[in-house]
């Protein structure tokens, strides 16, 4: 493990040490800004949801385009360019008065985020050796979690459900960031391997034809938009609700502990449950975590007390577990080797769960209020769970594939697609 720690090129800790302090920042103020728009604002939950949602739709649109960019014109530049808008974008949202504003910049949020964060995965596998990979892509999904744990508590003492200053801090965090970056890229840019250059964008009907035709790959992206669905009331639905319920007498401290806590369980159960679950069939793990988290969220309707929300809590990271460490595994047994690429890009799409969650979630609260929890919280696991029909499927035609392919291959002189 020290060999291998050792082994980890500089510029590849700056973006993991980065990573860190950037999730700090923004999980101190972004989470809270539905509570933001409707306490102070004085948004309703449905012009929330759209505000909250235009970022992810922003980053669906943006996604598959996102590392031909950065294999076209280079990393370097698409990261130092992406990172300071971003800083621009945090401080937009610090100035930012109206509604119309905080719309704008959250689309221009999704748009910087889309383009940075798969570029900068790309740099930390150009520059990792291939035994040390699932070591450097752990660290960084640590270090997710260690910025989540304690960025939302700090963000409260701030005061970011009535004001827009953590705003300003994650700014200046993302400005350091940037320059850190562009001081190790003079520095270490000579040891940096070149991008790979495509002579033409890919082609999304193409793409999408492709990938349309799999007859396993098709239930499994249509199963996933109805778990990140699901995901996405986390931190948009849940949020407002208990802020606007009564019986939760602070609950906008209380949803900045239950991030925390969702955050210290990612980091507690990822090993054993990675560790078990691969030796499920592989969409096994993603029906359990799509009960996991359709359970959750009936279970967050029916709390009445803090005890059941934070078993929820833990519930629904279970299954937030077990749907995104396993599901780029997944992807890579279904693909076709010559299309892997485009099955990892369109398999972005399952993010417009991303862009619903908010949406469905204000009208719902606009509809039955932050009082009445089962009425909002029910139809949201039940449209959770609607993404079971189709992972079933897809588990069912996969062992059919399997068991047909090992058929073909043990008859000598014959091979499959």
């Amino acid at each position: 493990m020290k060999k291998q720690l050792q082994q980890v090129h500089p510029l590849a800790w700056t973006i993991i040490i980065g990573t860190m302090f950037g999730r700090l920042v923004t999980s101190m103020s972004i989470p809270f800004l539905s509570i933001y728009l409707t306490q102070v604002l004085g948004a309703s939950s449905t012009q929330t949801g759209f505000t909250v949602a235009v970022s992810s739709l922003v980053g669906v649109m943006a996604s598959f385009y996102g590392g031909y960019i950065s294999d076209v014109i280079g990393r370097k530049i698409v990261m130092l360019v992406s990172v300071f808008g971003w800083a621009l974008v945090f401080f937009g949202f610090s100035a930012a008065q109206h509604l119309w504003v905080f719309f704008l910049v959250n689309m221009l949020n999704g748009l910087c985020r889309s383009v940075f964060e798969p570029t900068s995965r790309a740099l930390l596998s150009d520059l990792t050796l291939p035994e040390n990979k699932l070591l450097v892509f752990n660290l960084r999904y640590a270090a997710i979690n260690l910025g989540v744990v304690f960025g939302p508590i700090i963000g409260l003492q701030l005061g970011s459900t009535q004001s827009t200053f953590p705003f300003m801090i994650a700014g200046i965090v993302y400005i350091v960031y940037g320059a850190v970056l562009f001081l190790q890229f003079r520095v270490h840019g000579s040891s940096m391997p070149a991008s790979p250059v495509k002579t033409e964008a890919p082609r999304l009907r193409e793409a999408l034809a492709v990938t349309g035709r799999d007859r396993v790959f098709l239930p499994v992206l249509l199963g996933t938009v109805f778990c990140v669905l699901g995901y996405g009331h986390f931190s948009s639905t849940l949020a407002q609700y208990l802020a606007m319920n009564p019986q939760f007498a602070n609950g906008s401290q209380l949803f900045s502990f239950m991030l925390s806590l969702n955050a210290v369980t990612v980091l507690v159960v990822q090993y054993p449950v990675v560790r078990t679950a691969r030796h499920f069939p592989p969409i096994v793990p993603l029906i359990l975590g799509n009960l996991c988290v359709a359970l959750s969220m009936l279970l967050f309707g029916l709390s009445g007390g803090v005890a059941l929300l934070m078993f929820s809590v833990v519930l629904f990271t279970v299954g937030e577990v077990l749907l995104f460490t396993m599901m780029d595994m997944l992807i890579d047994r279904i693909a076709r080797p010559e299309w892997k690429g485009t099955y990892f890009g369109t398999m972005g799409f399952n993010n417009l769960g991303n862009v619903l969650a908010p949406v469905l979630g204000g009208l719902l609260l606009d509809q039955f209020g932050g009082g009445n929890g089962p009425a909002v919280f029910i139809p949201l696991a039940l449209s959770t769970a609607l993404g079971l029909p189709f992972l079933l499927t897809a588990h069912k035609r996969l062992a059919l594939r399997e068991r047909q392919e090992g058929q073909v291959h043990s008859v000598p002189g014959t091979y499959t697609n």
